[in-house]
């Protein structure tokens, strides 16, 4: 009913209801935390961990609720059955828009374990966002350029330690550690500037699926392989909130972590070309997956 109200009232409204929500769940979230690291009870740190988790869980719940009410989104979502919450997954995805995020944690909450992304170090800064994902052991990376690195080359690798020590925390936690595997959101420039061999997709990036592998390949059980398409063309936030974007579609698909997919990705060239090689053969894949689904969606009847 309240995705038939004027834009005028609906999307302030929406916009009001989201942000109490962000307050109404951050709060707690934040005393639970400051619990955790005051009290040096290993039993009552595990709680408090798990209940930060809870009202992530539940702070992401009420958030698909809302845009339930506020917008007309037909979902396709295919290749859920047989996930489980008890297991560890490195969950793999193309890249378009920052509306990825929402989508992969309404299409996984509470199905698979808490989804963790890497982030840049400059997001800790968002208010009451940053220090809620720091909270949440969510891991902030610090990117150097190439420029960067030519000038201080002892930065050289400090982005892989950092990866190294996030992911040795989660291996004591039942976890889902995502990764954007183009490493950035798909636009058209940077499709034509990198001369993409893929029609829908960026060149993929092996490196951050080798060092998430190497850290913690043993105690991981699975890949998520998913792929998102907007028949509609890419959205942005806005259009989200404001009821713009009508279909969203998600294929899951499970995939084992081979034995060749674990080594020495710096040090060891056959490694590292078994990896890019195993990474550009998914992203084929994929690149043909976009393609059916929008197909698929362009024979869909109106309004279904």
């Amino acid at each position: 009913m309240l995705a038939k109200l004027p834009g005028l009232i609906r999307i302030p409204l929406a916009l009001l209801l989201l942000a109490g929500n962000i307050v109404l769940h951050v709060l707690p979230l934040f005393a639970f935390t400051l619990v955790k690291l005051i009290v040096p009870v290993p039993a009552i740190r595990q709680a408090c961990s798990r209940l930060l988790v809870r009202i992530a869980e539940s702070w992401i719940g009420v958030n698909g609720r809302l845009f339930d009410l506020f917008t007309r989104i037909r979902w396709r979502i295919e290749g859920l059955a047989g996930l489980r919450r008890d297991g560890n997954y490195l969950v793999l995805c193309n890249h378009q828009s920052w509306v990825d995020i929402p989508v992969l944690q309404r299409v996984f909450n509470r199905r698979i374990p808490f989804l963790r992304f890497f982030l840049k170090q400059q997001l800790i800064w968002v208010p009451l966002l940053g220090p809620a994902w720091w909270a949440l052991d969510f891991p902030f990376m610090k990117r150097y350029s190439r420029e960067t690195l030519l000038k201080h080359p002892e930065l050289q690798g400090k982005d892989r330690e950092a990866t190294r020590r996030a992911c040795e925390k989660f291996r004591h936690m039942p976890v889902s550690v995502m990764n954007f595997v183009e490493g950035t959101r798909f636009t058209p420039a940077k499709h034509a500037a990198q001369s993409s061999p893929y029609r829908y997709l960026l060149r993929p990036k092996a490196g951050g699926l080798a060092f998430v592998l190497d850290a913690m390949g043993d105690a991981l059980h699975a890949i998520l392989d998913v792929t998102i398409v907007y028949p509609e063309g890419r959205c942005t936030m806005a259009d989200l909130i404001a009821g713009r974007v009508h279909d969203i579609r998600v294929h899951v698909r499970e995939r084992a972590i081979e034995a060749g997919l674990l080594g020495n990705y710096d040090e060891d060239a056959a490694f590292r070309g078994r990896v890019k090689l195993w990474v550009n053969t998914l992203w084929r894949e994929k690149d043909a997956q976009v393609a059916s689904m929008l197909t698929a969606a362009d024979a869909a009847p109106t309004g279904n």
